[in-house]
């Protein structure tokens, strides 16, 4: 479940910098329009993968359970961490998307 929920956060965070005020905030600047598209892409498509890994590991019946607990607590991290230290929100984002490759060949 490591790998899925390396994946729903890298996704919410990717839908977060989708969006004009947390973009600005993150990283100093308003995103352009293609910019925005592809995160938005980006964020559902990791979002997807992410239920892809927890259905792949578990099955459907216990692995959509866990996927929504996975998303329940990135969701919840990444709504902690923006107000009170957005750069630690966007480099645990970059450095889960840099581990879950690793974490998909060992698992």
């Amino acid at each position: 479940m490591l790998l899925a929920l390396l994946l729903c956060y890298g996704g919410f965070t990717a839908l977060c910098l989708s969006m004009d005020r947390h973009h600005a905030d993150l990283l100093g600047r308003k995103p352009t329009a293609r910019r925005r598209q592809v995160m938005r892409v980006g964020g559902w498509l990791l979002l997807t993968l992410s239920l892809w890994a927890g259905v792949s590991a578990n099955g459907w019946g216990l692995g959509l359970v866990e996927w929504f607990a996975v998303l329940m607590l990135s969701a919840l991290l990444l709504v902690l961490l923006l107000p009170y230290r957005p750069r630690l929100a966007l480099s645990l984002a970059a450095l889960g998307l840099i581990a879950s490759p690793v974490c998909a060949v060992l698992t």
